[in-house]
């Protein structure tokens, strides 16, 4: 067989710009690159938002020494927060109980037309629960005044306590040695439904006791909890 009937050998050649693979090539490290630094941007966005210094009670007025400024990642989530940016509405009013260090939704502030309980003065006597705070909920019962002594004993058992009024927020504990407390004891102010004041009322001014009962229920809050503060890597929360 010759020299002339071998196959000829194939010569490398280096790729050049016109080759389509390096182009192809290009693209995907190009698309890579350019999908992680969104990645990492969109993780490390954060945004002002309000927190309350103090717990927030329905028909607290609210204005920038009440507040906190927190550096959070909302993600989807932006449009339920009061962010700085946006600033307070005019003559805002918390129409929701916020606790202390909590973020303050938008639905938590309104006007003071949207406020739709009145507070009301209960003296508990020495009936307090123990723990109780402005912010938490109790349910109001009534109960039956005990038989005046040297009365004759009746064969009916004594009626049961009534359930006046349920879910409650307590605005404020005034301690004995306030002006309005009670002089045995304590006294809460808790915010009632405008519907229901009457019967409240009806029931301070009868012969039972009326013994305030905090309830296991949280407070109303968004769904899905608060989202992630970003590191205490340098101080981002500050007084307004």
């Amino acid at each position: 067989m010759s020299t002339d009937d071998l196959p000829q050998a194939r010569r490398l050649r280096r790729p050049t710009w016109r080759d389509p693979r390096l182009g192809v090539g290009l693209l995907l490290v190009g698309g890579s690159v350019a999908l992680g630094t969104w990645a990492v941007r969109d993780a490390a966005a954060t945004v002002e938002v309000y927190a309350a210094a103090d717990a927030l009670t329905p028909g607290d007025v609210v204005t920038g020494d009440d507040l906190l400024v927190r550096e959070v990642r909302l993600g989807d989530d932006e449009d339920l927060y009061h962010l700085v940016a946006d600033g307070l509405p005019e003559r805002a009013v918390a129409v929701r109980t916020v606790g202390p260090g909590e973020l303050v939704p938008r639905a938590a502030l309104g006007g003071p037309d949207a406020v739709e309980v009145q507070p009301v003065v209960v003296d508990l006597g020495l009936s307090v629960p123990a723990g109780l705070e402005p912010g938490a909920t109790v349910d109001l019962w009534l109960a039956p005044a005990a038989p005046v002594g040297g009365a004759a004993p009746s064969a009916e058992p004594p009626p049961d306590p009534e359930l006046l009024v349920g879910g409650l927020v307590v605005a404020e504990i005034l301690q004995e040695d306030s002006v309005i407390a009670g002089a045995d004891g304590t006294s809460i102010e808790v915010l009632v439904p405008r519907r229901d004041v009457s019967t409240v009322l009806a029931a301070l001014s009868g012969d039972g006791r009326l013994v305030a009962v905090p309830t296991m229920a949280d407070t109303d809050r968004p769904a899905g909890g608060e989202p992630e503060e970003t590191p205490d890597e340098s101080p981002t929360a500050s007084e307004t």
